[in-house]
C-alpha cells in the first residue's frame, strides 16, 4: 500500500549527452531541462515501484516543471521526490533538484497506477491500426 511521505533519490553526474546542446533544448554545455525532467520522472517512479503488486507500473502523466539554476558537465545532479497525495491509481509527487551548488529545479509531477502488461497492449495496438 502506498502512502503519502514515501521518498526517493536519484543522482548523476551531468556528461556532454545530458546537455541542452543534444537535446537540442538550447545551445549550451549545461544540463538540459528535458534531461533534468527525466531524472525527477526516474526518482518518483523507482520510489513507489517496490511497493506496487506484481505487474503493476507507473505512467507520468503531468510535469509542472521549473528549471531554476544551470549545471555545468562534470557536477552532480540529484533528485529527491515525496509523495504528497494517492487518490486512487493517482500519484502526485513533490520534486527538488539539486547540484553541488545548491537547488536547480522544483516540480509537482503526477503519475497513475496501471497494469504494465494491459497498458502495452493497448499501445501496441495502435500499430495495427
Amino acid at each position: 500500500m502506498l502512502e503519502m511521505g514515501l521518498k526517493g533519490y536519484q543522482e548523476m553526474t551531468v556528461a556532454y549527452e545530458d546537455t541542452a546542446k543534444v537535446h537540442k533544448s538550447g545551445a549550451l554545455d549545461v544540463l538540459a531541462t528535458p534531461r533534468m525532467a527525466a531524472l525527477m520522472e526516474e526518482t518518483a517512479w523507482k520510489s513507489v515501484a517496490g511497493h506496487l503488486e506484481p505487474g503493476m507500473g507507473t505512467v507520468g502523466v503531468k510535469l509542472d516543471l521549473s528549471h531554476l539554476a544551470p549545471t555545468p558537465v562534470g557536477m552532480k545532479a540529484w533528485c529527491e521526490s515525496e509523495l504528497t497525495e494517492v487518490d486512487g491509481r493517482k500519484l502526485v509527487f513533490s520534486i527538488a533538484a539539486f547540484d553541488e551548488a545548491g537547488k536547480i529545479g522544483e516540480c509537482t509531477h503526477e503519475r497513475f497506477i496501471i497494469e504494465e502488461e494491459k497498458f502495452q497492449n493497448k499501445a501496441d495496438k495502435k500499430k495495427m491500426a
